[in-house]
């Protein structure tokens, strides 16, 4: 070596200098809420972090530990390479320690690309492709033949996507009337508007006349006359047949991302229906014909994963083993993961958030990665506590592989098999970002913080359930795995309708309610919106206060909005400049023209009791509750504290909430009404142990003034709260699909023998509950 000295290696009993970098050193932490934090955090060890959501949780480990340690990743790549990618900032920390290479697996959908399903995700319809290339009979080419994603394997009719559309005239056109009659009935083709005019004037048929009485000529041309230059007058015109015209403007852009209105028309006027060349398949005939053991590629898709993965083990062929093996291995996982109801063939945007999260830890189980660091964010969403244990042994799995696990969660069930336990608080927002406690969970359950005094907590069964007042009959459901299901769902009181993952409960409530009279959905999909809608935006909360603010300084309230006039010219009220990186993500830097207030510095010069608008944009719900005491701002900051919600910032982005607050966003939304059925999805989804008490007053208000509440949930507290369940089973997938139980949660504990009466009788003579059943509801923490 340069200076002389020559290392040598440690002998017995020392220590190898190597051997000192077991800790991860988190100093002086300040993303976001966090309170100038330091701790040391066990390598290769399970570490749970704990806290009432807005605490800092994921602050400290997505926004800290894994953005930091995947900066530095970044940074070993070439100048070249850095040219292409996002200039991420560092961390607001003092300093990062012996960090190792980061993994994040969160509940991100898996986008809509109906072209992505379970199999293309996990690789193992690659596996099964390259399976059949070589043993398939009759042979049909290589891999790519039996790709319905390839040219040379999809289906020519429908391009690989296993259905086609067609649009119902009779939703777009009153055949009895003129077009100056008004006969196009279609949403945005009023009588008078432009693309009417250019109709009207064609010259290809008279507007006076009425439909029916169009020759086919002038019917084909009103219909499907592909664009064409048309001379009106001295105006030269764009002229384009009705469904060509419909079929572009609609039915071309992402679903959600269209208007209310438009959307309800698209799904009136248009259906999807199996391809009648592949049935839906997606293949060729050629990749169809191709068999092994009698059964085609898109037969094996179509299993229930469990199903699949005895067929393959079947296949017993030499120049496969290696593959076969692999293949078995993925299948195997995903049963393990609870997954195993899922098919190959199920399209990826129809995942749950957990179960997207569960199909990407798959990707991983298989690693022959080691020592790096795995960071979870509430892993049992959407589990059944049957399920949990499973999810706990994966967690511990990658543990023992030698790897760092890092998990955001708030199951007592998970927090049990913790190693290490970091709990920060004590409140959300302002009110947290502290650390409350480090060590195991034993010391966590003595320490008299929030989280450990919540542990063994348990919510008891009603001592009185309330009476229906009527009935919501829902019949012969047949949606996914149900079977012709029929049930009644009692109106006027709080139905928890439960059962395993993928059991059916999605598939009963959100393929029978949605869309029937005063039924009000507030479940956790992405919010419609673009990048600039916030909570203020999204309630109705920024009309009043851009008032306030006009009224204040004798100006336009326009130029209190950062989508019109007083918008920063950089962002154009954004307060991020986005960098879109094609393939990969894209990546948002904070404006460095406003930085980041979205508003020009003349309207930051205009203020309401000293504030600006983007410092009141920048405030909590529960700091604004106390800037406006009273009028319609106050009426609305109410609400989204009653829905937990007192730590979201007026301003943040509806881009970074998560599904849960996403849900009591929508909920707080729609609280004004009465005598309303509320659909709600998990509910609590990101919720605190000590919160949970807070939602059951929450929904026992709502029912309690006069509308009928149905969950769909797992959590035991929410099912122990109940009057009535539902519950479906006994198992998941082709083992679901039926009613195993209806009646109240008395009921199901003292007769019921399914998985959910095992764990709920088993919750509620664990611990005594440890508060009177129907204790007066407390208004929402929102510290």
């Amino acid at each position: 070596m340069g200076d002389g000295q020559t290392r040598r290696r440690p002998g017995n009993g020392e220590t190898s200098a190597a051997d000192r970098h077991d800790l991860i050193q988190v100093r002086g932490a300040r993303e976001n809420n966090l309170a100038d934090i330091s701790l040391d955090i066990p390598k290769r060890r399970l570490t749970v972090f704990t806290g009432v959501s807005g605490s800092g949780k994921s602050s400290l480990v997505f926004g800290t530990i894994a953005a930091e340690s995947q900066r530095l990743i970044n940074e070993t790549y070439t100048a070249f390479i850095q040219s292409f990618m996002p200039s991420q900032g560092r961390p607001d920390v003092d300093a990062l320690h012996h960090l190792s290479a980061a993994i994040v697996v969160d509940q991100e959908r898996m986008g809509a690309n109906s072209r992505s399903t379970v199999g293309t995700a996990t690789d193992a319809q690659t596996m099964l492709r390259i399976i059949f290339s070589r043993l398939g009979t009759p042979h049909a080419g290589t891999s790519t033949a039996f790709s319905f994603n390839s040219a040379e394997g999809m289906c020519q009719e429908c391009e690989g996507l296993g259905r086609v559309s067609a649009i119902d005239i009779g939703e777009l056109l009153d055949t009895e009337l003129s077009l100056n009659e008004g006969a196009i009935t279609a949403p945005g083709f009023t009588v008078g508007s432009w693309y009417w005019q250019t109709l009207a004037t064609s010259g290809f048929f008279d507007p006076d006349v009425k439909l029916k009485d169009f020759t086919p000529a002038q019917w084909d041309d009103f219909l499907h006359k592909p664009a064409t230059k048309i001379k009106v007058g001295t105006s030269t015109l764009n002229y384009e047949g009705l469904l060509v015209r419909v079929q572009r403007s609609y039915l071309a852009k992402d679903r959600a991302a269209m208007q209310p209105h438009i959307r309800a028309f698209v799904d009136r006027a248009v259906t999807f229906t199996a391809c009648g060349t592949c049935g839906g398949a997606r293949l060729n005939p050629a990749a169809l014909g191709s068999r092994i053991a009698g059964r085609n590629i898109a037969e094996c898709a179509a299993l229930q994963i469990s199903d699949l993965v005895t067929f393959v083990r079947g296949i017993d062929d030499p120049a496969v083993a290696p593959l076969v093996a692999t293949l078995c291995h993925t299948l195997d996982s995903l049963v393990e993961i609870g997954l195993g109801y899922l098919s190959l063939d199920r399209e990826s945007a129809t995942l749950s958030g957990g179960e997207a999260q569960r199909v990407k830890m798959v990707r991983h189980l298989g690693s022959s990665l080691t020592d790096v660091t795995y960071v979870f964010d509430e892993p049992t969403v959407g589990l059944h506590p049957h399920d949990v244990q499973r999810m706990n042994d994966l967690l511990l799995r990658l543990r023992d592989k030698g790897n760092t696990v890092l998990v955001v969660e708030h199951k007592p069930e998970t927090i049990a098999i913790a190693d290490h336990v970091v709990d920060l608080g004590p409140g959300a927002g302002s009110a947290g970002g502290e650390l409350c406690f480090t060590g195991d969970v034993a010391a966590l359950r003595a320490s008299g913080t929030l989280t450990g005094r919540h542990l063994d907590h348990r919510a008891g069964l009603r001592e009185r359930v309330r009476r229906p007042v009527g009935e919501l009959t829902i019949s012969g459901a047949n949606t996914h795995n149900l079977k012709d299901v029929s049930v009644g769902i009692p109106l006027g009181v709080l139905t928890v309708v439960t059962g395993v993952a993928g059991s059916g409960k999605s598939s009963l409530i959100h393929g029978s309610l949605p869309g029937r009279d005063g039924v009000i959905v507030a479940d956790q999909s992405p919010i419609r919106g673009s990048r600039r809608s916030n909570p203020a935006t999204y309630t109705g909360l920024l009309g009043p206060i851009r008032t306030a603010f006009a009224k204040a300084n004798g100006v336009k309230a326009a130029l209190f909005s950062a989508n019109s006039e007083g918008a920063c010219p950089t962002c154009k009220g954004i307060g991020l400049v986005y960098t879109d990186l094609a393939m990969m993500a894209g990546v948002a830097s904070v404006c460095e023209e406003c930085e980041g207030k979205r508003f020009t510095p003349k309207v930051l010069t205009y203020t309401l009791r000293g504030k600006n608008i983007s410092e009141v944009l920048a405030m909590p719900v529960a700091e604004a509750r106390e800037f406006f005491a009273t009028g319609q701002a106050r009426t609305v900051l109410d609400r989204l504290a009653e829905v937990g919600l007192g730590y979201l910032g007026l301003g943040q982005p509806l881009t970074t909430l998560s599904g849960g607050e996403r849900q009591r966003l929508k909920l707080a939304l729609h609280m004004a009404e009465r005598g309303a059925v509320y659909v709600l999805d998990e509910p609590t989804t990101g919720l605190h142990l000590a919160d949970v008490d807070q939602l059951l007053g929450l929904l026992d208000r709502l029912v309690d003034d006069g509308n009928t509440v149905i969950v769909i949930e797992h959590h035991q507290a929410v099912m122990a709260h109940a009057d009535w369940i539902i519950d479906l089973g006994p198992g998941a997938g082709q083992d679901g699909g039926r009613v195993v139980f209806t009646g109240t949660p008395a009921d199901l504990v003292a007769t019921g023998d399914s998985l959910t009466a095992r764990h709920l009788r088993s919750y509620v003579t664990a611990h005594p509950a440890q508060a009177p059943a129907l204790a007066p509801a407390a208004p929402w923490r929102t510290r």
